[in-house]
């Protein structure tokens, strides 16, 4: 039987510290309706993840469901089907579960079937597992919230992030033009990814560099929103991603003509296959920051904290 084999997970108890992160043997997860089991060979972690990890992020919706197996980002190969849309062998990836209970850390995650796409034969497993909570919430902000199009002019902060690499590419794929803000020593790499305008954040004030946009996305939160609506034309849009909108900023935005929104990613097999197929094409690319073993998630989740990642960082499991 399935279940009388184990894996390794890391468990969260307590919210707390990277430390924390326990690795724990338990059964192997039995596939519902409509899931299927994957054998992970990569996953990768988010800002979200350190946060909930910390007791803020998900924990509020989580808290009940302790002890917790964190993550939501896989790669990997499917073990066993009850789905008609996937055969044992399929190698997928997905975000699963969002935003809801994932379970991704482990070596054995059960998925919904509709939560995953087919990996692209050209793409690692440790790429292709990069390409799905980050990729997904660039992809769902620019072409479901933000319509972008072409000519566009869309500016993106953060842009050599997580979230912010994959925005500045998909944004191009769009027909956008692309004002970037990153650190200096991200210059060439947010060019490298399509960016058409760079802003140095530390040595300029991006609102006295650029102005005419249509679209900004926000993935620094704080006060760059509002320094943000005054680079806004008036009907333009603000979508933010790590934190709400207070009313006293949709106030602000409305006196101004602009509208300004909190969006929140989900799972979507849909709109995996569009990241897959973009990752087929060579049009989008993950940027991997670092690489480690699955056993070092808590050496992950401080390299994250440290808030200075190119990229993702992606683990590995044997």
């Amino acid at each position: 039987m399935i279940n009388d084999k184990m894996m390794k997970t890391i468990v969260v108890h307590e919210f707390g510290a990277p430390e924390v992160l326990r690795i724990e043997e338990r059964a192997l997860p039995i596939p519902g309706p409509n899931e299927v089991l994957v054998k992970v060979k990569a996953l990768s972690i988010n800002p979200v993840d350190v946060k909930t990890r910390a007791g803020k992020g998900l924990a509020g919706r989580l808290r009940d469901r302790m002890p917790l197996i964190l993550g939501w980002d896989v790669s990997g190969v499917v073990y066993t089907s009850n789905s008609d849309e996937w055969q044992v062998g399929d190698e997928v990836f997905g975000m699963v579960n969002f935003p809801g209970l994932g379970n991704a850390y482990a070596e054995y995650v059960a998925a919904p079937a509709d939560h995953l796409a087919l990996k692209p034969a050209g793409t690692t497993h440790e790429e292709a597992a990069a390409a799905t909570l980050a990729a997904l919430t660039a992809w769902q902000v620019l072409v479901h919230h933000m319509k972008v199009g072409r000519g566009s002019r869309v500016l993106i902060h953060a842009a050599a992030g997580g979230v912010g690499h994959y925005a500045v590419q998909i944004a191009r794929q769009l027909g956008a033009h692309v004002i970037a803000t990153a650190s200096a020593e991200n210059k060439d790499f947010v060019y490298g990814l399509g960016a058409d305008e760079y802003i140095d954040y530390r040595s300029v004030r991006f609102e006295d560099a650029t102005s005419g946009i249509d679209f900004v996305f926000d993935t620094v939160g704080g006060d760059n929103i509002v320094r943000s609506f005054d680079v806004l034309k008036s009907g333009g849009t603000l979508i933010s991603i790590p934190t709400g909108i207070s009313p006293e900023m949709a106030a602000m935005a409305k006196s101004r003509g602009i509208s300004c929104r909190f969006e929140l990613v989900y799972s979507s097999g849909s709109d995996m296959r569009e990241i897959a197929r973009l990752l087929d094409t060579g049009a989008l690319k993950s940027h991997l920051y670092t690489r480690l073993p699955f056993v070092e998630m808590a050496v992950a989740h401080e390299v994250l904290e440290r808030g200075r990642t190119v990229g993702k960082i992606v683990l590995t499991v044997q």
